[in-house]
């Protein structure tokens, strides 16, 4: 884990590593640009998203579609704004919020970012641990404890680079996609019936909590931090046409691809509606109780299995997102990075233990209900989002002749709004209901406490912008600088070197040597990993304790006849443990050590010496690549 400088960039890893100002003919030149919002648009086909279109479509029928149109524009609309904001000022939102609001707010901030990510964590979980017990009869509990597994095909897709994970991610949205259009020509829906369902309409309050819940499955806040940091993975000439040509292919590409999003949705709900409500089967909300019920009501065994490999595929996509949108955050707003995977871990383990909870009270029953409730999180975080975005994108100064057009900034505030709305309207009348119930003081103080906490965060938000202030401490990207005739040259009198014992203790030595002069002296380490030594230590008097002995001594023997002042240590069992424990004791100035080039998975097996030993040492380390 390490601070960054005060400049970086977001998804450093692959930021610009896709190179669009090469000179491509006809639809190769289009095809560069388009990617991002295919990642972007899993989070609108999650497993969150299928418990409340199934919900709204066994409970309502057609009706809700309307609510999926709705939402399905109003995520166009948003996520061509963070697009814009990342394309034009080279700033994904965590950072451009860490450079406009006090610090306090901006934590508070990070915070809801990150519940609003263990929430979509937590929905991916459970959609795959249902599709897997689907297909295999698994328990519910040991398909969410597989799903940790999913940490390293992530990192595998990362070290292949960013087009091919843009690639598997468009696959598996082709595999829902299609087993949906199956599905969809297996239950023939009636047509007329479903056009009807465009006229918007909420029949009760049971359906204003499901189509809130429906809009936080679909506009989800993580996205916006994410399309605004993934769109800089290209690389753009950065001239007025330039840009301008960028923002329309960009446009395009999110069109596209949440317009497959919707229709992924559409036919989820207009399935349900289709099979249940119009069989008069409206207690059907469970995405288990759907899948068990497919065959006998559409006569075909093939149905459920397309379904058990949609939700997979679906959970399995949405959790790569979801952890670059982690990543984003923890950088954009503390200014923190660590290992991608590691990263992944920590996420996957913090919506793990509600779901294993949960799962261990109540058995496997009322799942889909914390799906449920797991959206409408979502969308009590998205005031959060928006709101800066729109302030981000509509100032002029930052954005120049890019900025939004009036009529935009007035579209986007509308949406915002009416979301605050709901939000507002849905927590209200829920907590009047609980008020009337319950008799417990302390709860009832805690929601007004996070009701007022809610309500001020948001006008904060809304108008510290307005106010023209900005949080100077984030601006100001480098220190200032100083000058450079007060430089005072190290010298090195003790130069420790790390030995593998292999042909490229030759190079190490060498930079070592290269460090110092025949004045400073020289300590060369190799710890001893025998059997023997992991059990009685340094006391150990095996075959490869004395060979490495000899072959130090013989170093050592070398050097001196050149005219150095060498010393050879042993160390024995636990490589970093001894590295450290030596170069402290005999108070090095410097260590040199070998790195090997491995990473991924040959890190876990070999170990990340480079890195413990470095966090563990105050002096200087140079990492020779060998």
């Amino acid at each position: 884990m390490k601070h960054l400088h005060d400049e970086f960039t977001s998804l450093g890893e692959v930021n610009q590593s896709i190179d669009t100002t090469q000179k491509r003919k006809g639809w190769r030149r289009a095809l560069a640009f388009f990617g991002p919002a295919y990642l972007v648009s899993v989070g609108y086909m999650d497993p969150g998203n299928w418990a409340t279109d199934l919900a709204g479509g066994s409970k309502f029928g057609y009706q809700l579609i309307w609510v999926l149109l709705m939402s399905n524009l109003m995520a166009l609309l948003l996520q061509s704004l963070s697009a814009r904001l990342g394309i034009v000022r080279g700033r994904d939102l965590a950072q451009a919020n860490r450079e406009t609001y006090p610090r306090p707010v901006n934590f508070a901030f990070y915070l809801l970012a990150e519940v609003a990510i263990a929430a979509t964590d937590l929905a991916e979980i459970l959609g795959m641990a249902i599709g897997i017990q689907l297909l295999t009869g698994l328990p519910l509990i040991w398909g969410v404890s597989l799903t940790v597994a999913d940490t390293f095909l992530f990192l595998l897709l990362q070290r292949l680079g960013m087009r091919t994970m843009e690639a598997f991610i468009i696959c598996l949205v082709g595999i829902i996609g299609l087993s949906f259009l199956a599905e969809m020509i297996i239950a023939k829906p009636d047509m007329g019936e479903v056009v009807k369902g465009f006229i918007p309409r909420i029949p009760n309050e049971e359906a204003l909590y499901i189509a809130i819940g429906i809009i936080g499955a679909t506009v989800m806040p993580h996205n916006l931090y994410l399309h605004s940091a993934l769109v800089q993975t290209r690389k753009i000439k950065r001239d007025h046409a330039g840009i301008k040509r960028v923002l329309k292919l960009n446009f395009i590409d999110s069109a596209i691809a949440l317009n497959l999003a919707f229709f992924v949705n559409a036919f989820i709900l207009i399935l349900a509606a289709t099979v249940f409500y119009t069989t008069g089967r409206t207690d059907v909300a469970e995405i288990k109780q759907a899948h068990e019920l497919l065959a006998p009501m559409l006569g075909s065994n093939l149905a459920p299995i397309l379904f058990a490999i949609a939700l997979i595929a679906s959970g399995q996509s949405s959790t790569i997102t979801g952890t670059l949108a982690g990543q984003i955050v923890m950088e954009g707003y503390l200014h923190l990075r660590i290992t991608p995977w590691v990263r992944r871990l920590l996420t996957r383990l913090v919506a793990i233990i509600p779901a294993i909870a949960v799962i261990l009270i109540n058995g496997e029953n009322n799942i889909d209900k914390l799906l449920v409730f797991s959206q409408v999180i979502l969308s009590l975080q998205l005031g959060f989002a928006i709101v800066p975005l729109i302030h981000f994108t509509s100032d002029k100064k930052t954005m120049g002749s890019f900025a939004i057009k009036p009529f935009i900034i007035v579209l986007a505030s509308l949406i915002t709004l009416v979301l605050v709305y709901l939000n507002i309207r849905m927590v209200y009348e829920q907590t009047i209901t609980f008020f009337a119930s319950s008799d417990s003081v302390f709860w009832k103080s805690i929601i007004i406490i996070a009701g007022v906490a809610y309500i001020s965060l948001l006008l904060i938000a809304i108008f510290y912008p307005l106010m023209g202030k900005t949080a100077n401490e984030s601006v100001k990207l480098h220190p200032e600088a100083e000058k450079l005739h007060n430089i005072i040259i190290p010298s090195y009198a003790r130069v420790a070197v790390a030995l593998d014992f292999s042909k490229n203790d030759h190079k190490l030595i060498a930079h070592s040597l290269g460090q110092g002069g025949k004045e400073s002296s020289y300590l060369m380490i190799h710890v001893v990993e025998s059997p023997a030594t992991r059990i009685i230590g340094e006391d150990a008097d095996d075959m490869e304790t004395r060979k490495d002995q000899q072959r130090m001594e013989g170093y050592v023997k070398e050097l001196k006849e050149q005219g150095y002042n060498a010393v050879g240590l042993l160390g024995f069992d636990g490589r970093v443990k001894e590295i450290v424990r030596l170069v402290k004791d005999r108070h090095a100035d410097i260590l040199i050590i070998g790195a090997h080039g491995h990473t991924g998975l040959k890190d876990v097996v070999y170990g990340e010496t480079v890195e413990a030993v470095r966090h563990e040492l105050k002096i200087p380390v140079l990492v020779v690549n060998v």
